[in-house]
């Protein structure tokens, strides 16, 4: 595992500089390009086996992620999976664009295809199957025959719950998130919310003043959380909760830690991501492993299958996940 120390010689900055960024430290005055490069580091050292790039050049693929280059900051999430994929484009022999905006697609752009890194309306997937390319979209399934890389959510949260239900726990909570597609045009609902109510309700522990609802990012965790913490009673509070990502259990991990609430000796978290900065928070971030560094890799080989072998059937590639158990949660003491 890389050191704080391996990221801060690599990035160019203090060890300290580097623990704040992935801490998430408000009252840290760095620029946007040294936050991006400390993330970008952290990402780029937890990737294992990177193979050397062919030299004959087979077309261009544009890799377009839904956030923007400074969402990427609240949610390595999307970050890992482009920086894998572009890593994964080059070693095919690809040229590759970075795109944050699929408005910057005209019709003199040249492709030979389309990866597309998270969620899209009708509207904006019509539009990228426009282009008469093969596109292939990652952590999203649109209703067109394109090919698509998924992460098995269900059998995640169900883990989730029954590795809390294991440690006692029965008042378990949920702190979710939804997002807007950037056209406008409607949100994406998270399959984890809805998976998270369904299962708790056959175990007979759904109450549905233990679920919170923001957005995907560290700020809306931090005021989630202190929402709950005033509208429950301290008999009455979840003696754990499960967060839809890694952001939003770093905020609340925050307000926790404002709130002098012990974690998880009073309170148990656990993330979902297992992104680069979840092992170096404190306390250390139990969390699921998503494999985002093969949602990009296989994004892209299946976009290459498309492209080289003339495939016509489309696939669908659902990636398993792994809870990784560290220090925010315990056996729950009531």
């Amino acid at each position: 595992m890389a050191t704080l120390k391996d990221i801060a010689n690599k990035a160019g900055v203090s060890t300290s500089t580097v623990s704040r960024v992935l801490n998430y430290d408000a009252t840290l005055s760095v620029g946007e390009e040294t936050k991006k490069r400390i993330f970008e580091v952290a990402e780029a050292l937890e990737y294992k086996n990177l193979k050397r790039a062919s030299s004959k050049k087979k077309g261009t693929v544009a890799i377009i992620n839904w956030v923007s280059e400074s969402e990427e900051l609240n949610d390595v999430y999307y970050m890992s999976i482009r920086m894998s994929a572009e890593n994964k484009v080059k070693e095919l022999g690809y040229d590759y664009i970075r795109v944050y905006d699929q408005e910057e697609l005209t019709d003199e752009t040249t492709l030979s295809g389309i990866v597309a890194i998270g969620k899209y309306s009708q509207r904006q997937v019509k539009k990228l199957e426009q282009n008469n390319v093969p596109v292939c979209f990652v952590d999203f399934k649109p209703y067109t025959d394109s090919d698509c890389v998924l992460v098995n959510f269900k059998s995640a949260i169900k883990g989730n719950i029954d590795f809390l239900i294991g440690q006692g726990h029965s008042k378990i909570g949920f702190i979710g998130g939804e997002e807007s597609f950037s056209d406008g045009t409607g949100q994406w609902i998270d399959p984890r919310e809805k998976v998270a109510r369904e299962y708790l309700k056959r175990k007979k522990l759904y109450r549905s003043e233990y679920f919170f609802t923001g957005r995907f990012r560290v700020e809306d965790g931090r005021s989630n959380m202190l929402a709950a913490l005033e509208q429950l009673s301290e008999e009455e509070r979840p003696t754990a909760f499960i967060a839809a990502n890694d952001a939003i259990a770093i905020g609340c991990l925050k307000t926790l830690y404002e709130k002098e609430i012990k974690v998880p000796q009073e309170m148990s978290l656990i993330g979902f991501n297992d992104i680069s900065t979840a092992k170096y928070i404190t306390p250390a971030l139990t969390t699921v492993k998503v494999y985002t560094e093969e949602m990009g890799r296989t994004g892209v080989q299946l976009l290459h299958e498309r492209i080289s072998e003339g495939r016509e059937a489309s696939k669908t590639v659902i990636l398993s996940t792994r809870l990784i158990e560290r220090e925010s949660t315990c056996a729950s003491r009531q």
